[in-house]
């Protein structure tokens, strides 16, 4: 099932206008990126990771236009995963062959995943082949660990929007409302989320001016209500695996800065523990809300 879905994916005229866009929209970054770096930067022990980094206006830059379009991706693939079975008529007769109901979800689910993996994967190789084409230099093994996991967690990340388009395609019989549900979450949770965050937080717990503990403790309330976001978790993985200098996220204390070279990249090792819990949480993310939508078609009564 999964290897099916990826090949129907993959020669669908949808998937082709999306990768088109996410395809330009990448070189563009890119290519305005090798010139800022150029004009910019001198020695630089991660000059390959700048490539994803640099933005020049009047273009963001790449992992800037990666975070807004991969949850496209992942509803493009999968607003009508479930929804447009029954729509065709087609649901009855794929599942009276020896075909359970979990292996149909879980095909759909792994076929949509594949594709944006082998996307993810294609991409990676052009720029960085772009980058030793323009910059004469190969990437370091740092370079090349830091990419990888990269593209892992951009895969969680596009997996979870995956997961949340085929959920509303279980739960909505048309596909416009699924998409429309998806497009509005993802808006409420990109978009306006970083601005709810500190109300919620402000009104769970409210700053004493008289103690000045209060102000730390109504920060940290604020950004574990922002992580709610997986924009956020993927915002933070970025910041940690493509900025080697990142130490913590949120507020840093004199205790943090003991014994630090300031400016000193952290080895990859370091980052990977720094980013485990947000990398954590996009998994726990997508895997719950998979098991919500399974849960859901389970209960369904499929008729002819």
């Amino acid at each position: 099932m999964a290897l099916k879905e990826s090949a129907d994916h993959m020669v669908s005229s949808r998937m082709h206008l999306v990768m088109l866009l996410v395809l330009l929209t990448a070189l563009g970054s890119v290519y305005g990126a090798i010139g800022q770096i150029k004009d910019t930067v001198g020695q630089d022990p991660f000059l390959f990771l700048r490539l994803f980094t640099t933005a020049r206006d009047p273009l963001p830059s790449f992992v800037a236009f990666l975070g807004f379009l991969l949850p496209l991706i992942g509803i493009a693939l999968g607003f009508d995963a479930i929804n447009g079975e029954y729509n065709r008529r087609t649901m009855s007769r794929i599942l009276s062959q020896p075909i359970y109901r979990d292996a149909l979800l879980a095909g759909k689910f792994l076929g949509g995943l594949l594709v944006i993996g082998i996307c993810l994967l294609t991409l990676w190789l052009l720029v960085t082949g772009m980058g030793i084409l323009t910059m004469g230099l190969p990437p370091s093994t740092e370079e090349v660990l830091r990419g990888l996991a990269f593209l892992l967690a951009s895969l969680f990340y596009a997996g979870v929007w995956l997961a949340v388009s085929m959920l509303f395609s279980t739960l909505f019989r048309a596909p416009a409302t699924s998409a429309l549900a998806a497009l509005t979450l993802w808006l409420v949770l990109t978009l306006f989320w970083g601005m709810i965050a500190p109300l919620v937080a402000s009104a769970i717990a409210p700053v004493d001016p008289y103690n000045p503990m209060t102000m730390v403790h109504q920060a940290a309330i604020g950004q574990d209500i922002a992580r709610i976001s997986p924009a956020t978790l993927y915002q933070e993985i970025i910041q940690a695996l493509l900025n080697p200098q990142t130490r913590t996220f949120g507020l840093v204390f004199l205790s943090q800065l003991q014994g630090a070279l300031m400016g000193a990249p952290l080895p990859f090792g370091q980052s990977a523990l720094l980013i485990w819990p947000e990398l954590c949480g996009l998994i726990a993310a997508m895997i719950v809300i998979y098991t919500i939508a399974y849960v859901s078609f389970q209960r369904q009564e499929i008729r002819a």
